[in-house]
């Protein structure tokens, strides 16, 4: 009865760092520890899809895994356990806009994501995190768990200086404080984890990673759950074309220049046979919506909003031609969009601007319009609209595609090698202990019979 008194009475503080401290000395004790924390600030889990790929790869691969992200878009729980997954969510105050919005939304999200974090030690343990971004922050959390001999992943998802840039048009004092912690957030990690080839020099020439600690992990479509479904008039209303997007409705995206397109096709060129649907939901919402009303659009295009997979595959399966209208940025040009890789796995041809690593992706699945020329974006639209032979060519080279090369099955083997990779590297206090023991036969060689010992164990450093 007393040592329960005593217990009760135990800060919880006092209690995590005792058993902080004694899961690093069990992590000395076994140098392959397999737990796992996942955190992401940019979406919720598990519809950010490529968050949940890496998930339920590692837990398939016999890791522990848990996740810390916000609350949102449907998923609004707590704490939930799925497919054996632990995953923490926390509130987000506002979805940032404006630079004085990021400095309210980063600070609280790395209390919520550091406190979870803390919670996460104590009822499960762990012994990496994966950190994803944006924003470039998760480092800090990373940096204070490597204290207890954690390792540090980081997952590039985004570049954020060329996204602020993107975003306000200058290089200010707030764009070098970003080129400040993306180098912060390298020197910390253990490895990278970068989504295509373009990510992963940036890693190696302003990261300084060396080359063999940067893994390329693209985001390929999870074939079972991206499959088409039979197709529904009724997102055609009545018309006898549809056009589908999905993807965040932000200012990068080029929703607008999608409306100017949409514009063109209905007012100038007349066609009114074809029903534009997109979903989605993000910052710029409010504002594309007003625009559509006041370029008398409302009739021909659907904002559905976020969707359940069932809505949005059947939607995506119903249109004849899939869109990314991303603006021409020097962000978009090295990112790889996932909804590139949906629109292929499902045989939908796509229209795009001319970007770099989405040209990479889709090649002959895609058109590739005028660098943000509305006009001519409309063009290959009804290019595309008018060719049944050709949308039916470029759909089946995009399908083809992701299930010979781009699908998440051949990705899952390249994440699986680098956290292989990770567990291979020793720790820092790993790597003292070969010089201890070679020191202690250094001391010996004095004694006669050992030098040669001694000799080999200075050689094999």
């Amino acid at each position: 009865m007393e040592a329960a008194h005593v217990n009760s009475d135990v800060s919880p503080i006092v209690m995590l760092l005792g058993q902080w401290y004694r899961s690093s000395q069990m992590s000395r004790a076994e140098p392959s520890p397999r737990r796992i924390l996942i955190i992401v600030e940019n979406l919720p889990v598990p519809f950010d899809r490529r968050v949940w790929c890496e998930a339920t790869s590692l837990r398939k691969a016999g890791y522990e895994v848990s996740v810390i992200c916000p609350k949102g878009r449907g998923h609004t729980e707590s704490y939930e356990c799925l497919d054996g997954i632990h995953i923490y969510r926390h509130p987000m105050p506002v979805e940032a806009r404006g630079i004085a919005a990021y400095l309210i939304e980063y600070p609280v999200a790395l209390f919520w994501e550091t406190w979870l974090a803390i919670k996460v030690a104590w009822k499960h343990g762990f012994d990496v995190i994966h950190g994803c971004n944006p924003p470039d922050l998760i480092f800090l959390i990373g940096l204070l768990f490597k204290l207890g001999g954690k390792r540090f992943v980081f997952d590039h998802h985004d570049v954020n200086p060329e996204l602020y840039e993107a975003k306000f048009g200058r290089r200010d004092f707030f764009w070098h404080l970003l080129r400040l912690v993306e180098y912060l957030t390298f020197k910390t990690a253990s490895i990278s984890i970068a989504t295509n080839e373009s990510y992963r020099e940036i890693a190696i020439t302003r990261g300084r990673m060396p080359a063999n600690r940067v893994f390329v992990v693209r985001s390929g479509p999870n074939i079972e759950r991206v499959r088409s479904r039979p197709a529904d008039p009724a997102w055609r209303r009545g018309r006898r074309y549809s056009v589908g997007y999905v993807g965040v409705i932000g200012q990068s995206e080029g929703i607008d220049l999608l409306l100017q397109s949409i514009g063109h096709i209905v007012h100038d060129l007349g066609r009114t046979d074809i029903q534009f649907n997109i979903t989605g939901t993000g910052p710029e919402w409010n504002a594309v919506v007003r625009l559509c009303e006041e370029m008398q659009l409302s009739n021909y295009v659907n904002f559905t909003g976020a969707i359940a997979d069932e809505a949005l595959f059947t939607m995506l399966a119903t249109a004849d031609v899939c869109v990314n209208p991303d603006r021409v940025t020097p962000m978009n040009d090295i990112s790889t969009m996932n909804k590139i890789m949906e629109y292929m796995a499902l045989g939908r041809p796509i229209v795009q601007f001319e970007v770099r690593e989405g040209r990479r992706s889709a090649l002959d699945a895609s058109l590739y319009a005028a660098k943000n020329d509305p006009q001519d974006f409309a063009g290959k639209i009804i290019t595309l609209i008018d060719n049944t032979a050709l949308r039916q060519t470029m759909g089946a080279f995009g399908r083809s595609r992701v299930e010979r090369e781009l699908s998440w099955t051949h990705e899952e083997p390249k994440l699986l090698a680098a956290y292989e990779a990770l567990f291979a590297r020793k720790l820092p206090w790993q790597s003292r202990a070969p010089r201890a023991t070679a020191t202690a036969e250094r001391s010996t060689s004095q004694t006669p019979g050992v030098s040669a010992n001694a000799a080999a164990g200075r050689a094999s450093r």
